[in-house]
């Protein structure tokens, strides 16, 4: 007798808002249900294709208690330092393999068993499609144009942290084999690509507002862009092939040749625009529903204004990064900068990232001298760093916490199409004026000079390289950056440090770069540019191998 199969459809709250009457896509309750009642039912069917998306990385703050990879980078640091994610991250975990490889609340394992479960679901989807009487509303067209884009997301997301992975392309039935060796990093690329063609010949240029949020030909084509500028990078090309770099330069163009995206005039807007929570920069994002106090807020947010602890701190490293208002860095004799004064004329970026002592602040300014409102020496519950991080807390949330904002996560924007293309270019045939108008867009809409004439490839790179990290700050970028370009032992194994802030009696303040403790300190070696597989995995397998180093 035939055997049946079952399969479960979760609930799950989808990364698709609509962006004037806020209706969110409904997916079928968690019962399990008969393969062919599912796909007998046009309606289940869709709700079983949108179930993939929950299994998506869609949250700064996506580990538990309110962490994120910018804790593990040089961005910043985490007041809870025992937290499993940063000290499998950041720390001597990195020498503790059992622990490393197995602990699931993390950007390791979690992220492994939740992609390929999501992988599943698209591989059963796409084998099934036409088995399904779909009707016109359903859309059977764009149902399998997002199984695709899907699918290459998700493998994306796993090459950018494993290398090579196992690529499995057909649903597979319970009682075969399925112990397959990873495929290379090359051929996964390749695999990817088809299915970003497939998801570009099938997807719309743009939904109507009850689908916002699902992906279009433009999210189709902002993930090849970063497909190829990860493929082009120094840990997958260690030739320094320039063709590599150009078909990464011509994915991106390929976006800025759409003439549909643009830079929002308000960069501090970016992550909370004001009105229906969206931008003409917006390529692809998950907006959540307006939060109140959810416990990612709770753990940005200073004591305080009614946060609960202080975990998500910018380092001075990061802080540093920002230039003076008039385009020189802070190093440069000429630039002005004070370090008795040191948050005058930065970056206009800086004041939308950044929250410093004495900056103006829901009706107040913040004090994060000891025995401050935002920072006490006797508790953790404050700022490591004297920073909370302004970009990721939108200025309503304060006790009692009663009001409500976006806070949206940013799978694509235009500003990053323009500086993937920056980056391929420069490396590909050197700074030409094409890279410069790049980056030169991304300074203009900030407030800040172009960039000085002149520079050579060399020069051009190292001002990409610090452009991104001001420009894509806390938004899921920097620590994978320091991956592909290979410098976690420049910048994350570098001393972390914060400012001390002293109030005088006259009520002015004197600042000192201070090291942080040595538990807010961080271990990279070499073989740390990709991520073990997990332990389980390998052991349970006959074919998969494990990363060097691990």
């Amino acid at each position: 007798m035939m055997k049946k199969h079952f399969l479960s459809l979760f609930v799950a709250s989808l990364a698709v808002l609509s962006g004037c009457d806020d209706k969110f896509l409904n997916v079928a309750p968690d019962v399990a249900l008969d393969e062919t009642k599912v796909f007998g039912d046009p309606v289940m069917a869709a709700q079983y294709a949108d179930n993939a998306y929950s299994f998506l990385p869609d949250d700064y703050l996506r580990f538990n208690e309110g962490n994120g990879v910018a804790q593990a980078s040089d961005e910043a640091v985490g007041i809870d330092v025992t937290n499993p994610m940063l000290y499998t991250l950041s720390k001597g975990l990195y020498h503790d393999h059992t622990a490393f490889t197995t602990l699931a609340i993390n950007d390791i394992g979690g992220q492994y068993d939740r992609l390929y479960a999501g992988i599943r679901i698209v591989n059963k989807m796409l084998s099934k499609m036409d088995e399904v009487k779909w009707t016109a509303d359903q859309n059977p067209q764009r149902i399998k144009g997002e199984m695709y884009y899907l699918r290459a997301f998700m493998y994306f997301e796993l090459i950018k942290r494993f290398g090579g992975v196992v690529l499995i392309d057909k649903a597979y039935a319970a009682t075969d084999d399925i112990d397959l060796p990873r495929n290379s990093y090359d051929e996964c690329v390749k695999f990817i690509q088809a299915d970003i063609a497939q998801a570009v010949s099938l997807l719309p240029t743009d939904h109507d507002e009850a689908n916002y949020g699902r992906p279009t030909i433009g999210a189709a084509r902002a993930l090849k862009s970063r497909l190829l500028l990860y493929a082009a990078s120094p840990l997958h090309n260690s030739s320094n092939d320039p063709a590599k770099w150009q078909a990464a330069a011509d994915a991106a163009k390929e976006v800025m040749d759409m003439n549909k995206y643009k830079l929002h005039p308000r960069y501090e807007e970016l992550l909370s625009p004001a009105g229906n929570g969206t931008t003409d920069e917006y390529i692809l994002i998950k907006i959540k529903k307006p939060r109140t106090w959810d416990w990612a807020i709770l753990s940005v947010v200073s004591p305080g204004s009614g946060g609960r602890i202080g975990t998500y701190n910018p380092t001075q490293n990061h802080v540093d990064l920002y230039e003076m208002k008039n385009g020189l860095p802070i190093t440069d004799p000429q630039s002005g900068y004070d370090p008795a004064n040191p948050y005058a004329n930065r970056d206009p970026r800086f004041y939308a990232n950044i929250l410093y002592n004495d900056a103006p602040w829901q009706d107040r300014k913040m004090q994060m001298w000891d025995g401050g409102a935002d920072y006490s020496s006797s508790s953790s519950s404050y700022t490591a760093t004297r920073y909370y991080s302004r970009k990721m807390w939108p200025e309503v949330y304060k006790t009692p916490g009663t009001q409500t904002a976006f806070l949206n996560f940013i799978f694509f924007r235009y500003g990053e199409i323009l500086l993937n293309y920056a980056e391929a270019k420069n490396e590909a045939s050197g700074p030409d004026a094409s890279v410069y108008s790049a980056i030169n867009q991304l300074r203009k809409r900030a407030g800040m000079p172009d960039l000085p004439t002149g520079l050579s490839k060399d020069q051009m790179r190292a001002r990409i390289y610090n452009e991104r990290a001001v420009e894509l700050a806390f938004e899921d970028n920097r620590w994978y950056d320091i991956m592909r370009w290979k410098k976690g032992k420049e910048l994350v194994a570098q001393k972390m440090y914060g400012m001390n802030v002293v109030k005088n009696a006259d009520g002015t303040f004197t600042y000192t770069k201070v090291e942080l403790p040595t538990s807010f300190q961080r271990v990279y070696e070499d073989h740390m540019h990709l991520y073990p597989i997990p332990r389980n995995e390998v052991q349970k397998s006959k074919k998969l191998e494990q990363n060097p180093g691990w």
